[in-house]
């Protein structure tokens, strides 16, 4: 699908929804030309695609932590097989379905198709394991569910992260989905909340969602504090969890404890019990209420990642590529320098020495001559730079590398680097974007703010 048919199903689909979202969609398309003109987007690709245009909530956590269980009260029926042991080691994608039973879908149908966040998946597999990207089918399903409560949404389960099969494709996914989900559920097992046996998901889920532009979309949850009732030590387990979190740099953050009340287990002391309850009860309310508000969230993070998708262009990418063809500039100028005075010094030598002859018609062929020598090695220099500057980096940075490729083109003028106008342009358009974006925020308030309490005036006619 190319990037103009993608905009159109946006907008088809917004269109009915959210007014202020499908003016945005329009700011997106503008966006990515000026990413493209940059270089640092291919021609088919598009911010649109980095984001979840649905209501996104993401279920991540070890094996055993309760994620299916979870999920299927939730839902209101038995959609993830649950028990102790690995049930699957897949990533589930589940959306309403009007059949009467859950119907289970190869990851195909994600991969091809961009109403889903998994749109194109196969392409980050690859990157990360070669060959793999193929075999999208042993990453992905999809589930359809008649369950109401998933109406409007899309819920995603991932495999446990204590697994080593697969780890590298399973943790790009994820990656993937924490940052384009509107919540992250992170759920942690309260029968083992010690560092030790938390450690591989605190290294790749914590660690990665501490440095988040979104942190407050990120729910930790700890689950099954039921069989803390025996020992009656919530508190230490608690404690114990979040200094576990505290060691990967998450000082503050949602955290939350739960449990499930059809798969308890019995506990004695009706004391314990009732202070357990509330503790889940009062939980469970809050998570609860972040995940039916994920519309609106999504309305506005969508409109938000506008401008941090600008800012991001502006700020780091920009800088990095008006000084990396800069150097690029300087060097090319350098050696066209030094090559003039070569050139020229040699046929001022031949001629000085009388190897050629001093007539007015062997002086002008010699300076032509010399004119389109010169010409074609600093076409052959400026591209040799440029292939040098791009390789360099291409593995530290390969969006980087590609805008450079695009910004040093043979027909590029060098003293064009310099000139600063190209920069003031893409500033200035960068900047309108962002402004736009925060009125566009404004505008998303006037739906749902009313400080004075006055009804909204009338578009139509009574």
């Amino acid at each position: 699908m190319t990037a103009k048919e993608r905009y159109k199903k946006l907008e088809e689909y917004l269109s009915a929804e959210n007014p202020v979202l499908l003016e945005v969609i329009r700011e997106y398309e503008r966006l990515d030309k000026v990413a493209r003109g940059l270089g640092i987007l291919e021609a088919e690709e598009s911010y649109t695609a980095k984001i979840s245009w649905w209501p996104l909530i993401s279920i991540l956590g070890t094996f055993s932590a309760g994620k299916s269980t979870f999920i299927n009260t939730y839902l209101g029926m038995p959609v993830q097989a649950s028990g102790n042991q690995a049930v699957d080691d897949k990533f589930t994608v589940i959306c309403y379905g009007a059949g009467d039973r859950p119907v289970t879908l190869p990851g195909l149908a994600l991969d091809a198709d961009p109403r889903f966040p998994f749109y194109n998946i196969s392409r980050e597999v690859e990157r990360v394991d070669e060959g793999e990207g193929s075999r999208v089918n042993l990453y992905l399903q999809l589930k359809t569910v008649p369950s109401e409560r998933i109406k409007g949404k899309i819920l995603i389960d991932s495999p446990g992260f204590d697994a080593d099969s697969q780890r590298s494709s399973i943790l790009r996914i994820s990656s993937h989905i924490v940052e384009m989900s509107d919540l992250v559920l992170i759920f942690f097992d309260a029968r083992h909340p010690e560092p030790g046996a938390m450690r591989d998901t605190l290294e790749h889920l914590v660690a990665q969602t501490v440095e988040h532009r979104d942190r407050d979309k990120i729910l930790y949850i700890l689950n099954q504090i039921d069989t803390t009732a025996r020992e009656d030590n919530l508190e230490d387990v608690i404690g114990a969890w979040q200094r576990a979190l505290s060691q990967k740099g998450l000082i503050s953050g949602n955290f939350y404890a739960i449990y499930n009340e059809e798969a308890m287990q019995p506990i004695d002391d009706p004391a314990v019990a009732e202070r357990l309850k509330r503790k889940r009860d009062e939980d469970w309310r809050r998570i609860m209420e972040k995940m039916e508000g994920v519309k609106i969230e999504r309305a506005y993070r969508i409109t938000k990642a506008l401008e941090d998708f600008a800012r991001q262009i502006w700020e780091k990418k920009l800088p990095r590529l008006t000084e990396a063809i800069q150097r690029w500039g300087r060097r090319v100028l350098l050696a066209d320098i030094l090559l003039f005075l070569l050139l020229g010094g040699s046929l001022a030598a031949l001629f000085l020495l009388g190897i050629l002859p001093a007539n007015p018609l062997t002086l002008g062929g010699s300076i032509v001559a010399v004119f389109l020598l010169l010409l074609f090695l600093h076409f052959r220099i400026k591209a040799s730079i440029a292939r040098s500057l791009v390789k360099k980096t291409k593995e530290s940075d390969p969006f980087l590398a590609r805008a450079i490729e695009t910004q040093t083109r043979w027909y590029r003028p060098i003293l064009s680097v310099w000139s600063g106008g190209w920069i003031r342009r893409t500033e200035e358009k960068l900047e309108g974007i962002i402004e736009y974006s925060r009125a566009a925020i404004r505008r998303l308030n006037d739906q749902f703010v009313n400080p004075y309490g006055k009804e909204k005036e009338s578009t139509g006619s009574d």
